[in-house]
């Protein structure tokens, strides 16, 4: 499964490289290219997809990569599903690669689970919660509840432990009616809680670079035959 991943990460994200390369096949590469952004909110997401995604993708592109994952479960969603589809378009389109979005990959991931009502746990503040919710009523899916820590910068969101997120799931959780729980952020170390979670809920747990690793990892068996789109 030789190939190159590319991800387009906000500039102060420690999480998603570990993660990916942490669990990618050996024979695959991962290759990052970072979007100025240092406050985690509506307005500095707005100014990091309209100023700081364009260089970011073109240097990107110089590494032809096979996949290209727009890691950044927010901004994926913070200009509604069709916005986010065009955006996952046009990187496809600069970068010659099979392109995902991190938010579309996780309203994939809850699909494939046949789960409708969703809980959700996040590191953001209520505006970008509110885009979250959006972007999966959109899709059908019932948003129960859906509770954020409240923290701004995004070097923060990175360094809150996996005991702490799983605990925090629990506290929102314990007693409520989900079919599934969604935690989101890709800088956040949601992965590492996953397992955790689920024990403590008994339910299944999507998390944001959970979903978009499943997603690169279908994507790369497509790419095994050495076909590349465009």
């Amino acid at each position: 499964m030789s190939a190159r991943v590319g991800l387009l990460v906000p500039s102060s994200n420690t999480v998603a490289e570990a993660d990916f390369y942490r669990r990618l096949p050996a024979a695959a590469t991962l290759h990052t290219a970072r979007m100025y952004l240092d406050e985690v909110t509506a307005e500095d997401e707005a100014v990091m997809l309209d100023e700081h995604l364009p260089p970011a993708l073109r240097d990107l592109a110089t590494t032809r990569p096979d996949v290209v994952v727009f890691a950044c479960t927010s901004a994926g969603t913070l200009r509604g599903n069709a916005y986010e589809e065009e955006l996952v378009r046009r990187i496809g389109e600069r970068t010659r690669a099979r392109a995902i979005s991190v938010a579309a990959a996780v309203r994939r991931a809850i699909a494939g689970r046949e789960a409708r009502r969703i809980g959700v746990v996040t590191p953001y503040v209520q505006a970008l919660n509110d885009a979250i919710r959006g972007s999966l009523e959109a899709e059908g899916f019932e948003v129960v509840r859906i509770r954020g820590m409240g923290i701004t910068a995004n070097v923060e969101i990175g360094a809150v432990e996996p005991e702490r997120i799983a605990e925090f799931a629990r506290e929102t959780f314990r007693s409520a009616d989900v079919e599934l729980v969604f935690v989101s952020c890709t800088n956040f170390r949601a992965f590492e809680a996953r397992e955790q979670i689920e024990q403590d809920l008994d339910v299944p747990v999507v998390t944001s670079n959970h979903a978009a690793l499943e997603a690169v990892l279908e994507l790369l068996r497509a790419t095994t035959d050495g076909a590349r789109p465009g």
